[in-house]
């Protein structure tokens, strides 16, 4: 990446850079990415970097409104695309699990491993699959389930050509990803924090897509400006910015052993 987007780029201990171009959003439900990570998303698609989401279920369990409910998938699609179009996101993948029952299953797995070795991203973010107990009304458990999903997934699966051999017949050959950034998790694995001021009013439109979650909006914004001032005065960041934060793990870099 370019010097001036570095801090969309964490260093690691063996010095390796690397050049992003492609990045994969994976999340439980809409609105979960936007909630977690629209405003680095955002800065990274005005860096240029091409970024898909992929949502692993409909959101049929979601809304408070009982009139809703017949539409209710259609409605969060909807919502979702709109909101990823705010940030830059022309592409979003639903892989149509029933929302409340994800589990990290085999067959899910498969589909997050075709996806990725079609799209090939550099990067990938995805729910921490380790709960964070002092905030458990954002721990779902589908939250958990897709993290846990994406992990298992990434390795060894994805760069293994013998697993799933039927993909790699495909066409949809193994490869090596460089990193991940995990998001909702335990504060004690957080070491990457982004800044994400400068695309606040994105941020916010990309949250207000999602009408049918939202029965008191202001107080939905409020929350989430007061958490991106904690997250950024917990991980020390100049004063007024407003952080959204990963526990970013490198996968395969220079010091890197690649084994299954």
């Amino acid at each position: 990446m370019a010097d001036q987007d570095v801090q969309l780029a964490p260093r690691f201990a063996d010095g390796d850079d690397f050049e992003l171009t492609t990045v994969v959003a994976f999340a439980a439900h809409p609105d979960d990415l936007d909630f977690g990570a629209a405003g680095t998303v955002a800065l990274l698609t005005a860096a240029g970097v091409r970024v898909e989401y992929c949502i692993v279920t409909n959101g049929d369990a979601g809304g408070f409104d009982e009139s809703h409910r017949p539409d209710i998938e259609q409605m969060r699609q909807d919502e979702q695309r709109a909101a990823a179009a705010r940030v830059g996101v022309a592409d979003v993948h639903f892989l149509g699990e029933r929302d409340g029952y994800v589990a990290p299953t085999l067959e899910l797995q498969q589909k997050i491993v075709a996806l990725l070795r079609k799209v090939r991203p550099q990067l990938v973010l995805a729910h921490h699959p380790e709960r964070n107990w002092s905030n458990i009304q954002s721990q779902h458990p589908d939250h958990l389930s897709v993290g846990e999903a994406v992990v298992r997934a990434i390795y060894p699966a994805l760069e293994n050509p013998f697993a799933y051999p039927e993909l790699q017949a495909a066409g949809l050959e193994a490869y090596r990803l460089r990193e991940m950034w995990l998001f909702g998790g335990p504060v004690e694995r957080e070491n990457h924090f982004v800044d994400v001021s400068s695309v606040l009013d994105l941020k916010r439109k990309a949250l207000l897509a999602h009408l049918s979650q939202h029965p008191d909006p202001q107080r939905m914004m409020q929350y989430v400006e007061e958490k991106l001032a904690a997250v950024a005065q917990r991980g020390k960041q100049p004063e007024g910015a407003l952080c959204e934060s990963f526990h970013a793990v490198t996968v395969n870099g220079n010091q890197t052993i690649a084994g299954f």
